[in-house]
Formats: C-alpha cells, sequence, structure tokens
C-alpha cells in the first residue's frame, strides 16, 4: 500500500473530527441526495405523464426494491464497518480477506434473488398489494429493472468499500456518474421514446451499469488501500468465519430494509382496503419526500461510520463520541427541516407528483399526520450506525427493528380499525417516538460503557 493512503487512513485518528465529519460525509450526502433525487425525478415524471395508476403500481414495487437493497447492505454496510475496524488495528490482510470474501459473497446473493423473482414476479407483486389495475405497470417496471438491481448492488456495496478505505471524493464520483446519466436517459425513453414506466426501469439499468463498472475497476486497479487480485485465485466459496463477521454486523442496516419491505406488505394491504388504490399512490409521494431526507442522513451515517469504526479499533474514545455527537445534531436538523415543510406545504408536495385532485388531496392528509413526530428520526438512524460501527451487532439489530417491526407493525394493525386511513398515517409518527424513547436509553447506556473503558485504559498505562 502506498504511503500517501497509510496517511489517509492515519488522518482518522488525528484530523480535527468536525473536518473529518466533513470531509467523509459531505461526498456520501450529495452522493445519496443525487441518487434519491434522481428516483424522485423518475416518479415525477411517471406520476405527471403516465398517469396516477403508475404512481401507486410504482409504490407496489418499493417492497421488492426494499429487499433487493436490504442484500446488498447487509455485506456493504457489515463488510465496510469491519474492514475500518481492521485498518484502524492495522490488520490490512485481515481488510483485504473481507473485500475478497464480499465479492464472492455479493455473487451469490445476486444470483439467487435475481432467480427468485424473475420466476414469481407476478405472485410476489400481488403479495405485496398489488390490484389488477396497478399489476400491469408494477409487471413491466420490474421485469426491466431486474438487471439494475444486481448492478445497483454491486455500485452500492463497493462504493461503500471505497468511502471507507479513504476515497469518499471518488466515492461520491460513482454517485454522481449514474444519476446524471440517468437524469439525461429518463426522460429519452419515457417521453421521446414513449416507453413510459420501462423507460425509467431501462434508465435506471443503464445508468447503474456504468457507476458498477467505474466503482468495480477502482478495486481491480493494485495499489490502492485494498484491491482484488486480478487472477481471481481466491475466487471459491467465501470463508465462512469472514462471512459471519459481514453478516453479524450488517444484518442491522440489513433488517431496516428488510423490515421496510414487509413493513410495506401491509401498509399497502392497509392503504388498498381503507383508501384503494389512490391511498396507495400517496404512500408512495410520502415515501419519495421522506427519503429524500432520510438518505442524507444516511449519507452523513456513511461518512460517520469509517471515523468511529477507525477511532474505536485504534481505542480513541473521546473522538468516537465527538463524531457520534455531531452525527446527531446535523441529522436532527436535516430530519427538522423536513417536517418543517411537509407539514406547511405539503399540498406543493403532493403537486409536485400529480395533477390528480383526488391524489393530491390524500397525500396532503398523509403528511400532515404520518410526519408529527419525523424530527426524531435522524436520531434513531445515526444511533443505529453507532451500534453497527463498533461491531455491537446484537444491539444495531434490536435498534433496526423498533421502528420498522416491533412497534410499527402493531399500530398498524390495530389503528386503523378504530380510525381508519389515518390510523394508517398515525401509526408512523407513533412508532418514530417509542423507538426514539428506546434508542435513547441504549445510547446512553453505551456510552457510559465506552466512558468507563477508556478510564481503566488510562489507569492502565498510568501504572505501566
Amino acid at each position: 500500500m502506498q504511503t500517501s493512503d497509510r496517511q489517509k487512513l492515519q488522518e482518522l485518528a488525528s484530523a480535527p473530527v468536525a473536518r473529518l465529519l466533513w470531509r467523509y460525509s459531505l461526498p456520501a450526502v450529495v452522493g445519496m441526495l443525487v441518487m434519491s433525487l434522481y428516483n424522485i425525478i423518475d416518479r415525477i415524471y411517471i406520476g405527471q405523464w403516465v398517469g396516477p395508476e403508475a404512481i401507486a403500481g410504482l409504490a407496489i414495487t418499493f417492497p421488492v426494491m426494499n429487499l433487493s437493497a436490504a442484500l446488498g447492505v447487509l455485506i456493504g454496510a457489515g463488510g465496510s464497518a469491519r474492514i475500518s475496524i481492521l485498518l484502524g488495528s492495522k490488520d490490512f490482510s485481515g481488510a483485504k480477506k473481507v473485500l475478497e470474501t464480499a465479492f464472492v459473497l455479493q455473487v451469490l446473493v445476486v444470483s439467487l434473488y435475481l432467480t427468485v423473482f424473475a420466476i414469481f414476479i407476478d405472485d410476489i407483486l400481488r403479495a405485496f398489494g398489488a390490484s389488477e389495475v396497478t399489476l400491469p405497470y408494477a409487471r413491466d417496471f420490474m421485469l426491466c429493472i431486474l438487471p439494475g438491481m444486481m448492478l445497483t448492488n454491486f455500485a452500492f456495496t463497493f462504493n461503500n468499500f471505497m468511502r471507507v478505505t479513504g476515497y469518499p471524493v471518488k466515492a461520491m464520483v460513482t454517485m454522481f456518474i449514474g444519476a446524471g446519466l440517468n437524469l439525461v436517459l429518463a426522460p429519452l425513453f419515457i417521453f421521446v421514446l414513449d416507453w413510459g414506466i420501462k423507460g425509467a426501469a431501462i434508465a435506471t439499468d443503464i445508468s447503474m451499469g456504468v457507476s458498477a463498472f467505474w466503482v468495480m475497476s477502482h478495486f481491480f486497479r493494485q495499489g490502492n488501500v485494498l484491491s482484488l487480485e486480478r487472477n481471481f485465485s481466491w475466487f471459491g466459496w467465501p470463508d465462512l468465519k469472514v462471512v459471519g463477521q459481514i453478516v453479524s454486523i450488517g444484518a442491522a442496516p440489513s433488517l431496516v430494509n428488510a423490515a421496510a419491505c414487509f413493513i410495506n406488505v401491509i401498509i399497502n394491504k392497509s392503504l388498498y382496503l381503507y383508501g384503494g388504490d389512490v391511498a396507495v399512490g400517496a404512500a408512495g409521494i410520502f415515501t419519495s419526500f421522506t427519503s429524500l431526507m432520510t438518505m442524507v442522513v444516511v449519507g452523513l451515517c456513511q461518512g460517520m461510520q469509517p471515523i468511529v469504526g477507525y477511532n474505536y479499533g485504534a481505542g480513541l474514545y473521546s473522538r468516537l463520541k465527538s463524531t457520534f455527537y455531531l452525527a446527531v445534531a446535523i441529522a436532527t436538523l436535516v430530519v427538522t427541516l423536513g417536517q418543517i415543510f411537509g407539514q406547511l406545504m405539503p399540498w406543493y408536495i403532493a403537486r409536485a407528483f400529480t395533477s390528480d385532485e383526488t391524489l393530491i388531496s390524500v397525500t396532503v392528509n398523509c403528511l400532515s399526520i404520518a410526519m408529527t413526530a419525523f424530527a426524531v428520526v435522524g436520531f434513531q438512524i445515526v444511533s443505529t450506525t453507532l451500534f453497527q460501527s463498533l461491531g455491537k451487532a446484537t444491539a444495531s439489530i434490536f435498534l433496526s427493528l423498533t421502528r420498522q417491526v416491533i412497534f410499527l407493525i402493531p399500530l398498524l394493525l390495530l389503528l386503523p380499525r378504530s380510525m381508519g386511513l389515518d390510523g394508517v398515517w398515525m401509526a408512523f409518527p407513533l412508532s418514530d417516538m417509542l423507538a426514539t424513547a428506546v434508542t435513547l436509553a441504549m445510547v446512553v447506556y453505551q456510552l457510559r460503557h465506552i466512558s468507563t473503558r477508556a478510564d481503566m485504559e488510562s489507569v492502565s498505562e498510568s501504572a505501566c
């Protein structure tokens, strides 16, 4: 490994925390924001020019997309957290082994889920809430987007690895390449070629293909902090011990996405029962808008993760806590601004996606209720990433499940019985507040434990 690359990693233990978080988070935030924006723009194109039924059909595909993302995050987040800790401990050969194992694991996982989705696509979409009206739109989109899902997983997984090995700006460029290309191709395919919802999917496939090629070429180039061998001499069944390390850490953020998949199934069925296809479309707009803020927070967490993981591995606990506190403050500001905008100007948000007055009316009501406690979501996401970065798999998994499963599912099943459609929307803020209360208690305990550990190590060093 080159001297300059070692210096990049050493900065994680010595540079000012605020400057580090800015340097590592800004590219990730910009990248995630750009990716989120081009997804939103796709949905705006579809809603305005294809129709409200297409928006509802696209919303039905969200659970499938979340399930694919969950499998990618399992490897990407778990592998990057493990790599950060190993680099902090100066175990470069161990970090390389994680990178190689993650590649093999990605190939196996992608092959499995693409096969299942391709064979059972109609059954899966119906199970996720598609009606006879929305199924054709959802099917057309999914059959065209399947190759792009594979490429997206490779692009995002190895983009995480690029970031934690000291290349945050290059990781941002990866996101810009895909997003910029999609912004050009989507309107061309949807409007000029008149491919409709299929055009949006094909544009994504091409864009993600270019992004995946860009990021993988980085890891097949020798001389970087970590790289893959060109001769594939290591290719084979992955090391099960390393797989366990990756999966145990990556399970928490992966479960967030997987839980979102099954939550969407329950939500879509409840929405269709109490409000029909128009309510499903409103939820799609709500998800699109809130993802804009949560993706910024996720980008912030991606920047925080290598700093926290490296300093934890190096035993620099005060820097770890300072990074966490700063990340929480920024994340809370972002989601609070999102809540203010969503509750004060819901009509403008809905109108951006559709001109259908019925859908606009339902969406305005959705945003006004569902975003009541959105300001606490940032703290919850950053805290889950903290435990993930520390390698605390069990705690991270539990926190991931509180907001999306443990609290939200019972509320979704109970509240609509007495409140109808409003009960579905009300389940979101109540779940956010309950999950935040649990998260706060666990974070306070963990930070006290870290402080105690730091004091004990300080005493031990003094005695020596």
